[in-house]
């Protein structure tokens, strides 16, 4: 009974403080004009549009510094600003074009692969943040880094016995 009671004490004091006034009378005509002009302007983007997203070193040997050469087209309507461009580990950097990239022109991201301490098949991918539609774009380079002989390990491509 007592629950009751205060249940119903609740109910009342929130029905008797509420907001009475409708929130769409607040509304000012002249902001939801200006809204929904500005809501239907086309938003512009720029476009990351590389020649390749993949890269096949082929086969290096381990140790080896590669690097390749990504060409870019903005084929957008807006500058293309890459902010930040970032390899999966420490073996893989990338350096880019850092001044914005006007629609109809191009760019380069250069990639380095050190396979230092890398053997057998390797896939590496640099994460690249732009100012594009969706934000993100990837760059994915491959090499299959044969071992340096004697090295003993069993990633080097050795059968491991077990008796």
């Amino acid at each position: 009974m007592k629950n009751l009671m205060l249940c119903l004490l609740a109910v009342s004091a929130i029905t008797f403080t509420s907001c009475k006034k409708n929130a769409a009378d607040k509304v000012k005509a002249e902001n939801v004009e200006e809204a929904t002009e500005r809501d239907a302007k086309e938003v512009v983007y720029p476009t990351l549009d590389f020649d390749e997203k993949t890269h096949d070193f082929g086969t290096i040997d381990e140790g080896e510094i590669v690097e390749h050469t990504f060409t870019f087209t903005n084929n957008g309507d807006a500058p293309l600003v890459i902010t930040n461009a970032r390899g999966t580990c420490g073996c893989t950097v990338p350096d880019w074009t850092k001044k914005p990239v006007a629609p109809g022109e191009t760019g380069e991201m250069l990639v380095k692969f050190n396979s230092r301490g890398k053997r057998n098949q390797q896939n590496k991918s640099v994460n690249i943040t732009a100012n594009t539609e969706s934000g993100k774009e990837r760059l994915q380079i491959k090499a299959f880094v044969t071992p340096k002989a004697g090295s003993g390990n069993a990633k080097s491509g050795s059968p491991i016995q077990v008796k």
